[in-house]
């Protein structure tokens, strides 16, 4: 199972802070991560990823699968999104995982003009110290998971895209 966990900061310089806390825990294998990145939204509300995706430990499914949900929660539209069939087909099969329109309209609602989140995915993590080690950073936590099914699901839907 993964966990898509997406943390909001008030403020860009949090939001990187918190980022390079996790590599840390990564390193120190408190977390075990598949993606990482820190999305900043500008006074005209678009999204910029100013920090690389972390790939640490992933397959060409699972980074596929990063960037679609990636792309999907930050690059397309909440509403009034036209979709393909094969776009459509994804967004079904996500919306089964837990990332439905619900989910990534609060991603949108969290992530104001002028916000900053770290985009955390997961594979597996002592929660006490992961926890413990983001604390000081606040911030807002929006969260998902993902069992191995749904990610192979959505990584098949993704090659067939």
């Amino acid at each position: 199972m993964s966990d898509l966990i997406i943390i909001g900061y008030d403020d860009h310089d949090t939001a990187v802070r918190a980022y390079e806390q996790i590599i840390d825990l990564n390193k120190d294998h408190i977390v075990e991560l598949t993606g990482l990145a820190v999305v900043n939204v500008d006074s005209e509300g678009k999204s910029h990823v100013d920090t690389p995706g972390h790939l640490v430990k992933t397959g060409a499914a699972g980074g596929a699968l990063w960037g679609a949900l990636f792309g999907i929660l930050f690059l397309v539209p909440v509403a009034g999104a036209v979709v393909g069939g094969a776009l459509g087909a994804l967004f079904g099969k996500l919306g089964k995982a837990g990332i439905n329109d619900s989910f990534r309209k609060r991603v949108h609602e969290l992530l104001a003009p002028g916000k900053s989140a770290v985009v955390i995915m997961s594979a597996q993590r002592t929660e006490d110290k992961f926890l413990d080690a983001l604390r000081p950073f606040g911030g807002e936590v929006l969260q998902t998971s993902l069992t191995h099914e749904q990610e192979r699901e959505l990584a098949a839907e993704l090659g067939a895209a």
